[in-house]
């Protein structure tokens, strides 16, 4: 897996699962939605730990800065 995942990046989806967990953990979203959105949380972080997003792939998208 090449890394196509800049630092912004993995620091915007970090900081929207952290909101996602607390917004669950005080209730405020709940039942099929709040897990959903769980799942999906859990998915942000675990492709910023690894900087490689599959569907950036799909699409050609990289945020990765270029090295010279």
């Amino acid at each position: 897996m090449k890394k196509n995942m800049g630092f912004q990046d993995k620091l915007i989806r970090i900081i929207i699962a952290a909101i996602v967990g607390v917004l669950y953990y005080l209730g405020i979203i709940s039942g099929t939605l709040g897990i959903v959105m769980l799942v999906l949380a859990g998915i942000f972080v675990l492709t910023s730990f690894v900087s490689f997003c599959p569907l950036y792939t799909l699409f050609g998208i990289s945020t990765c800065k270029v090295k010279n």
